[in-house]
């Protein structure tokens, strides 16, 4: 019963900034955590960035530690992904996915819904 929709995905150089989002609608009291993976291509979805709805830590992947900062607002069911110092192999579809039990942060099969994606491009 929860949709989730992605935007703020583009086209960006090397250094670049993005911030994307992660609308969810539908009955978002349920969910306990959202993530962030991506996926390019020829490659297995990888985790990006994790964080509960209410108090928790916030968990990265090694690879965007530093770069990445994962943010939500509670009032408007929004999870944020704020992507600086973007680097080529950044280049993905970024796909946002929520969690409804204190399972693995980082595991796909963990996660019950996802939307549709959206593409950042980083060229060099």
């Amino acid at each position: 019963q929860v949709q989730l929709v992605e935007s703020g995905g583009g086209l960006v150089q090397a250094g670049g900034s993005l911030r994307l989002s992660c609308a969810a609608s539908g009955r978002t009291f349920s969910s306990y955590r959202m993530a962030w993976f991506r996926q390019a291509p020829g490659k297995e979805r990888e985790f990006v960035a994790a964080l509960s709805w209410s108090v928790g830590s916030a968990y990265y992947a090694d690879s965007v530690k530093g770069r990445f900062t994962i943010s939500r607002d509670n009032g408007k069911n929004t999870v944020y992904l704020q992507m600086n110092s973007l680097k080529p192999e950044d280049t993905a579809v970024y796909y946002c996915a929520e969690q409804l039990y204190s399972g693995s942060y980082n595991d796909p099969i963990h996660f019950a819904s996802w939307g549709q994606g959206t593409q950042v491009t980083v060229s060099s």
